[in-house]
């Protein structure tokens, strides 16, 4: 049965498509043959206007509706789904472990790092940290990190913040240990960034004890972005460190 809210929604988005727009976006989200993100389409549609039509729409969404969108060959129409399935993770809607399944079901289409970053750490995060076992999360973050696959591993990543938000570091600590030799640039970023929050929100002391011990093997990007919101004088500690190796 064809989901009515999410017919509405996808008329709304493309009446609002901008094509001089959507060449910029493509060209900064990388769809090009070896990009990756090559054979994404944009309509050409801002995140703030994207938000809004989330808000006018997804008090009366469905899982249905996320189930349509999400299949869309536009990215804007594929984030729309994502953001609907982050507003019933906020409003209670469906139980955590349903809109994770659903989420990691399409992962195939969770496919750039905007999709995955503004919606993980709301969804995925909440699965893994609050409602699996401790034996179930270990499997579960291995299968992510080793799946050879860029996008569910930057989700397990970004699924991490949760973790940040309420003051444990054990589990980037964990996945970033075992990431130092990622070849992609994208996990480089969202990894350091991952860091550079643990040392914002949980204490610089865990980061500077993380740094103590890896910054020499770390990718120069990560470490980088780790460093970034530390004193300049721990900064220029740390990127010599990486220089010395």
């Amino acid at each position: 049965m064809v989901a009515h809210t999410a017919h509405a929604i996808q008329t709304e988005l493309r009446s609002q498509a901008d094509q001089p727009k959507s060449l910029l976006l493509a060209r900064f989200f990388k769809i090009n043959p070896g990009g990756y993100a090559e054979g994404d389409v944009f309509l050409g549609i801002t995140v703030p206007a994207t938000r809004l039509i989330v808000k006018k729409y997804a008090r009366d969404a469905t899982l249905d509706d996320f189930e349509y969108l999400i299949q869309s060959r536009y990215h804007e129409e594929r984030l729309t789904a994502l953001l609907i399935l982050v507003y019933f993770a906020e409003h209670r809607r469906y139980p955590i472990e349903e809109l994770a399944k659903e989420y990691l079901s399409h992962i195939q289409q969770v496919n750039n790092w905007d999709l995955v970053d503004q919606t993980s750490p709301q969804i995925i995060g909440p699965y893994v940290c609050d409602y699996m076992a401790r034996d179930e999360r270990k499997k579960f973050i291995d299968a992510c990190i080793t799946s050879g696959h860029l996008w569910t591993v930057r989700t397990i990543v970004l699924a991490s913040f949760h973790a940040i938000r309420n003051g444990d570091e054990k589990m980037i600590v964990s996945i970033a240990s075992r990431l130092l030799n990622h070849k992609h640039d994208l996990i480089h970023k969202a990894v350091g960034w991952m860091l550079r929050e643990m040392g914002k929100r949980v204490s610089e002391q865990a980061l500077c004890s993380f740094l103590d011990d890896y910054a020499p093997c770390m990718p120069r990007t990560m470490l980088r972005y780790a460093i970034e919101r530390l004193p300049e004088a721990k900064r220029l500690s740390y990127m010599r460190m990486k220089r010395v190796v």
